[in-house]
């Protein structure tokens, strides 16, 4: 896409998820994702009331009355949104492409972060890592963000979670909130996924299509494997053919939800054609 329609695109997808962020996510952003903790701030005068187990000793000696330490929440968070920018997410109907839904809702997320002052940084994996955007304040830096997801054109049209977790790890040594969106038609991540959410505050968003879970009986079909190029010849007459289709599928949905309960992580299901909206807010209120 030429620049000028990039940019018509940023600007929609920000005037859209900046007002959803503005009027819905905020206020629930910040109270579900609590500051680091208390930071020292100052001291002052003891007054009534306070607590004793605050009192500066030292100050105190000084002045010969007592003083307190004031401390205030350490509000300043870092958000990393971990987007999956391989193949098998091009799976869509209705013009509503999974990329579509998962810039959506980055640029909500990172919005929300934004009014928050935090920072926000970015990681598209697909069997490698793409594209790392260290951690920024601004609207200027979403804004970058929002467009790397929008145009950036992958290596690689292979996934694997777990080698995203792994970067994760490795370059984020304080805790981060943490948004992992992939359609995770993949496995072999629990590992990964343990150990980064022993340090990381972090939630999976599966983003799927309805027409993902089946295959419909429509006879032979050529189709292409998103992820290896690879054309094959498919009887989806065949009971079996369909089953077994379900089953891997139901597999990897499965693993994901059992991945991210025993990791204790969060997770979001959302499919395409649902509200995106409903399904964060739902989240946020749950934890809230």
């Amino acid at each position: 896409m030429d620049t000028k329609e990039l940019l018509k695109k940023v600007r929609k997808i920000e005037i859209k998820t900046r007002r959803l962020s503005d009027h819905i996510f905020g206020g629930e952003y910040h109270s579900t994702f609590k500051g680091r903790g208390m930071t020292f701030s100052e001291v002052r005068q003891y007054q009534f009331g306070d607590d004793v187990r605050n009192i500066d000793w030292n100050v105190t000696a000084r002045y010969n009355e007592p003083y307190v330490k004031v401390f205030e929440e350490e509000r300043e968070l870092t958000m990393m949104l971990v987007a999956d920018v391989s193949g098998s997410k091009f799976f869509g109907t209705k013009n509503q492409f999974k990329d579509e839904i998962v810039t959506e809702i980055a640029a909500t997320l990172a919005f929300s972060a934004t009014q928050n002052n935090d920072k926000i940084g970015l990681i598209l994996f697909s069997d490698e890592i793409e594209l790392y955007i260290p951690p920024k304040k601004g609207r200027s830096h979403v804004l970058r963000i929002i467009r790397e997801l929008l145009e950036f054109q992958p290596k690689s049209k292979k996934t694997n979670v777990a080698e995203a977790l792994k970067f994760l790890s490795n370059v984020m040594k304080k805790k981060a909130i943490v948004f992992v969106l992939s359609d995770f038609i993949a496995d072999d991540y629990k590992q990964n996924l343990k150990i980064a959410a022993g340090r990381h505050d972090i939630t999976g968003i599966r983003v799927y299509d309805k027409h993902e879970e089946t295959i419909p009986n429509i006879g032979m079909v050529q189709m292409e494997d998103e992820e290896t190029g690879e054309l094959l010849l498919v009887n989806t007459a065949s009971k079996n053919v369909r089953l077994n289709y379900g089953k891997f599928y139901k597999e990897k949905v499965d693993y994901f939800k059992d991945s991210f309960t025993k990791s204790g992580a969060g997770s979001i299901d959302c499919r395409v054609d649902e509200s995106y909206v409903k399904k964060l807010l739902g989240y946020f209120k749950r934890r809230g």
